[in-house]
């Protein structure tokens, strides 16, 4: 090889050196940015409600629905959310995981303020959402008619049987049409018909999954298993698996 060449490969390898270097500091600006945007968001509200009694009896069989994560969570990724290729070529989005509880008033409150900002950043191809649905409230009389377990269940049914964009319209649904805590929230009927309102079309077997709760013992497993890693409220804000604190206050 020339000398000719070999400082042109030399060259290329040191721009392709500097590209990966580039983009790991754009990411990490990412990561330190979505942090940032979180605390500042929900530092001072203290956005929690407080843990469940570990006292729980369920003998029903536990089903794992298609498509989640061995962490009890569902993504919502940049692809899902309709961001380009060209918005998302070259780009690791940053996991962002959010525990909640749909009859957590505090949920609510964080999804209104926060939730247009993360769907820009999950559509820009900066982020991914991994939601972790849990059933605080319906140990804490918080949902007296087991409303928190059930709306999960119901919608990880919508997302085994839809896809994660059909989740995310219940999802939104669901906090849209949030019942007030320590209230009895909708039954499946109810269920049904909001998530008909949202757009998402049912089925006889969607139906019978919402009306059966198949997934309501997976949701109790998934509220055992956050315990476990710590979550002592919802929601509670992990970004790149890191808690982000001051998303989380531990009401007594």
């Amino acid at each position: 090889m020339s000398n000719d060449r070999q400082q042109r490969a030399a060259r290329a390898e040191q721009m392709r050196k500097e590209r990966e270097k580039a983009e790991k500091r754009q990411r990490n600006l990412i990561t330190v940015a979505i942090v940032v945007v979180v605390v500042a968001l929900v530092g001072a509200g203290g956005f929690a409600v407080k843990k469940a009694s570990d006292d729980r009896a369920t003998e029903t069989k536990v089903i794992t629905p298609k498509g989640t994560t061995k962490d009890y969570g569902l993504l919502y990724t940049p692809e899902d959310a309709g961001a380009t290729a060209a918005a998302t070529k070259g780009k690791t989005p940053v996991n962002v995981t959010l525990y909640e509880d749909y009859q957590c008033p505090i949920c609510k409150q964080f999804e209104s303020v926060y939730g247009a900002a993360l769907d820009a950043l999950v559509k820009s191809g900066d982020a991914q959402i991994e939601y972790r649905m849990l059933n605080f409230l319906d140990d804490n009389g918080g949902s007296p008619n087991g409303y928190s377990g059930r709306a999960a269940s119901a919608a990880l049914c919508v997302f085994e049987s839809q896809g994660a964009v059909e989740y995310k319209k219940v999802h939104d649904a669901l906090y849209a049409a949030q019942p007030e805590e320590r209230t009895n929230g909708p039954e499946a009927p109810e269920l049904i018909d909001t998530f008909k309102s949202a757009g998402v079309k049912t089925t006889p077997a969607l139906e019978k999954c919402i009306t059966q709760e198949r997934y309501k013992p997976w949701v109790v497993k998934a509220t055992d298993a956050s315990r476990k890693a710590d979550i002592s409220g919802t929601p509670t804000v992990l970004v790149a698996g890191k808690k982000v604190e001051s998303a989380q206050g531990g009401v007594p």
